[in-house]
């Protein structure tokens, strides 16, 4: 002990060494974490981002947006169209035995189709579809042009004077389409082993021909247009307007949640409604809308298409096992004797029928979106990262006085 107490010099206790201090430094040190200074005296440095910097985020978050978007649009139009064919097949098949309430029942059929006749029969009728829905937005826009009637509107401004005309356009638009989607459908479930491949314009010569026949069948069991028409609009109305209203409430509800997380963490992000954020929630209150849309007014839409369907003397592709074909024979006065008759020899369950189609669709609508937003995340992230640096700039929101040492006494 004594050679260390010699190399360190005296030992002193914790008393002696504060007695020490206190003579040697009589005015009170502290420390600077404990030294209260106001606010205004802190230097407060920020980074100042350059505007090539932002620019390039703006603009990688642009193609971002326009990617989801495409790909929304191809989903809808192009890559449903498969899911489409098989769930209007199941509907119109009043005899047929398998519902096809659940996707599972429905893949032995698929892998069936798809040996005997290729993978072809899943896209039959794509051309006339997507030549009605583009019809239908030119006849839209027609008649918006030489009438008063909006084609757009927000329904939280308009007056409800100017709903009810932009209803009236959707009215009369669904009319005059009607015939044409009648030969679509056609189009759409007839099977491509027993049934000739129709032409390019096949749908506008078939559809005007209807047209044409507005008051009297064209031929045998055939309902008249008018007779269509009403179940038609009705179905495209309450279904435009109860898709509207889900859009809308999901939407709001979704910013109010993303609001409420950022008050609960304590602040919000400068960019905390920034485009991306935007055009994500619209998607997904877009996605909500089409789901609950088409799962409550599947029973309309079975009524409608098999209504649609007779006389036409169509022959599709039996799906209780699809190896063979079946004639659809039906003999119906109107919507509500369909419905009682698809009740009373089918039950309930039979105007779901397809219904699984309709819930492999939208699982595959939102993989791909979900695929395609992951990798256009990854890319940007890729792109950001490999931009080289620009050095960074610093700058001071205020200048605080410069801060003296004070001397010790």
């Amino acid at each position: 002990m004594a050679g260390i107490e010699g190399y360190f010099g005296p030992q002193l206790t914790d008393q002696e060494y504060e007695e020490l201090c206190y003579r040697s430094y009589p005015r009170q040190i502290q420390r600077p974490s404990s030294i209260n200074l106001p606010n205004s005296s802190l230097p407060r440095i920020t980074k100042v981002v350059s505007p090539e910097e932002d620019n390039a985020d703006s603009v990688i978050q642009k193609y971002v947006g326009i990617g989801i978007g495409l790909a929304t649009l191809l989903t809808e139009n192009l890559l449903s169209h498969p899911f489409v064919v098989i769930r209007r097949q199941c509907q119109v098949n009043h005899s047929s035995k398998k519902y096809h309430l659940v996707p599972i029942t429905l893949v032995p059929v698929i892998i069936h189709l798809h040996k005997r006749q290729g993978i072809t029969t899943l896209w039959k009728g794509i051309g006339s579809v997507l030549l009605v829905r583009g019809m239908t937005l030119a006849v839209e826009d027609f008649i918006s042009k030489i009438t008063p009637w909006p084609k757009e509107i927000s329904w939280h401004v308009d007056s409800f004077k100017t709903i009810g005309q932009h209803l009236l356009l959707k009215c009369v638009t669904l009319s005059i389409i009607t015939p044409f989607y009648s030969a679509s459908l056609v189009e759409t479930v007839q099977s491509d082993i027993a049934s000739e491949k129709p032409g390019i314009f096949d749908v506008f010569r078939e559809g005007l021909c209807r047209l044409v026949s507005w008051g009297s069948p064209q031929k045998g069991r055939m309902l008249p247009v008018w007779t269509l028409v009403f179940p038609t609009v009705i179905y495209g109305v309450f279904k435009y307007l109860f898709g509207t209203l889900v859009k809308n409430v999901s939407a709001s509800i979704m910013h109010i949640n993303y609001r409420y997380e950022h008050q609960r963490k304590g602040a919000y992000p400068k960019d905390w409604l920034n485009p991306t954020i935007i055009q994500e929630i619209e998607v997904s209150a877009q996605l909500l809308s089409l789901i609950a849309s088409e799962a409550v007014f599947y029973p309309l839409e079975t009524i409608l298409n098999r209504l649609h369907l007779q006389g036409t003397r169509t022959i599709i592709d039996n799906l209780d096992n699809g190896f063979d074909v079946t004639a659809i024979l039906t003999n119906y006065k109107g919507t509500m004797d369909c419905y009682d008759t698809a009740i009373s020899q089918e039950g309930s369950r039979g105007l779901y029928k397809g219904f699984g189609a309709l819930i492999l669709q939208f699982t595959a609508h939102y993989a791909v979106l979900k695929l395609t937003r992951f990798i256009l995340t990854q890319v940007s992230i890729l792109l950001k990262s490999s931009r080289p640096p620009s050095p960074p700039a610093f700058r001071p929101i205020n200048n605080p006085p410069e801060l003296g040492r004070t001397p010790f006494r």
